[in-house]
């Protein structure tokens, strides 16, 4: 491939696709939703070759693996965004001024969206229905793992792209390789924001080599802080559907905060984790609670490694904690910022837990597995931000628009 070639290919579709009416935006995103269940076991059928070269037990295995049931999902995705108000035009600002100039700022699309990706084929699908609803053309890098799966979903794109007469540029599959990586990085002039999605290795990587704006979409180590008087059946269903409703994904809970007065209900906490099969890595006071009421083959002392690690699979570590500050303390430490959570019935310490924590998602009393911009009600998401410009958190449509000035006059200049 001559990436040059594409990158210019997908800067050109790109200047087309703002202007779009928002119904055939619409139409088309349908029509991808009906093609992803038609080419249902086309789709399965290719995935199977990545699956079968990665080995089941590696933490990515989840993250590339598609079913019918992961596609029928994908599929209500595309159908739930094409449902959305466009955001498009929408103004966000207008006044008039005292000299008779007419302002107002107005959304438009970002232009070329660059995305890196490792084992998600997913991405893929959620990538290209953001950016065709938001107007903007995207170039996709994904991973040697996900080959296979990401040109069969391409392939699928593009025959839905060609039935309704727009050029297939406007979302480009790049090859899985380093070449293609280096030149995404360094394509100034083509890419108007460049997203990893990926290992906290990955995303390192892109930041310190791109010469493009970036958004980090970063890993998620995750805490959930058990206080004092936190409820122990909710703690129970909280910490368990954070810790293994899926562990390969960046909501999943790495790390629980005990207050130390709780030590005493930390085996009942923690039965349904050993349901599920959770090797936990406890610190002194909490493996002491454990030993012998939790199974042995699971339960490990804590090494200072174990705190601020993402885990992705069944592994979890324990912390026990004086109280609400040194929890505080240890997050702000240990956090990458993404989504942290409090379980209490004290509703000073909530409030303090919400306003204190520097996270693109808190929480009071509930799972940490609703971090998705599916759950926050955007339809899908491009990635959860996990810094400060431009986007925070489950990115959806609004946060893949910028916005431009129109200045409206009747003859006025500037005499100052």
């Amino acid at each position: 491939m001559d990436l040059q070639a594409s990158f210019q290919a997908t800067q050109v579709a790109s200047r087309t696709l703002g202007l779009l009416a928002p119904a055939k935006v619409n139409a088309l995103l349908l029509d991808l939703a009906g093609a992803i269940l038609a080419k249902t076991p086309f789709l399965l059928s290719e995935n199977a070759k990545d699956l079968a070269r990665m080995a089941p037990d590696n933490p990515n295995y989840d993250r590339l693996q598609l079913t019918t049931a992961r596609l029928e999902g994908i599929a209500r995705d595309m159908e739930s965004i094409a449902a959305l108000p466009s955001p498009l035009g929408t103004v966000l600002l207008e006044k008039e001024m005292p000299n008779g100039l007419h302002i107002s700022k107005l959304r438009v699309p970002l232009g070329v969206v660059g995305i890196i990706y490792e084992a998600r084929p997913n991405v893929t699908f959620d990538v290209v229905a953001l950016c065709l609803k938001t107007g903007n053309a995207c170039l996709l890098k994904g991973g040697s793992d996900a080959s296979s799966s990401n040109e069969a979903i391409i392939s699928v794109i593009h025959e839905v792209l060609c039935r309704h007469d727009l050029l297939p540029h406007c979302a480009t599959l790049l090859p899985p390789d380093r070449q293609a990586t280096e030149a995404l990085l360094q394509a100034v002039g083509y890419v108007d924001v460049l997203i990893p999605r990926g290992s906290q290795g990955l995303i390192d990587y892109v930041r310190k080599h791109a010469k493009v704006p970036v958004i980090e979409t970063g890993a998620g180590i995750v805490h959930t802080y058990f206080d004092e008087t936190a409820d122990l059946a909710k703690g129970r269903a909280i910490v368990a559907n954070a810790k293994t409703r899926r562990v390969s994904v960046c909501n999943s809970l790495d790390c629980l905060l005990l207050h130390e007065a709780r030590l005493i209900d930390l085996p009942a906490l923690a039965a349904p984790l050993a349901q599920a099969g959770v090797t936990l890595y406890a610190d002194e006071p909490a493996y002491a609670a454990l030993r012998g009421l939790y199974p042995s083959q699971l339960l490990q002392p804590a090494e200072p490694e174990h705190f601020g690690t993402e885990f992705l699979s069944l592994k979890m570590a324990i912390k026990t904690v004086a109280g609400l500050d040194e929890a505080l303390a240890h997050i702000a430490a240990h956090s990458s910022k993404h989504s942290e959570a409090i379980i209490s019935e004290n509703a000073a310490h909530i409030e303090q837990f919400l306003n204190s924590v520097d996270a693109a998602a808190v929480y009071a009393n509930t799972s940490t597995a609703f971090t998705d911009g599916g759950q926050f009600g955007l339809g899908a998401e491009i990635g959860i931000s996990t810094q400060k410009l431009h986007a925070r958190g489950p990115m959806g449509l609004e946060e893949l628009t910028s916005y431009k000035w129109l200045v409206r006059g009747n003859g006025q200049v500037r005499s100052v």
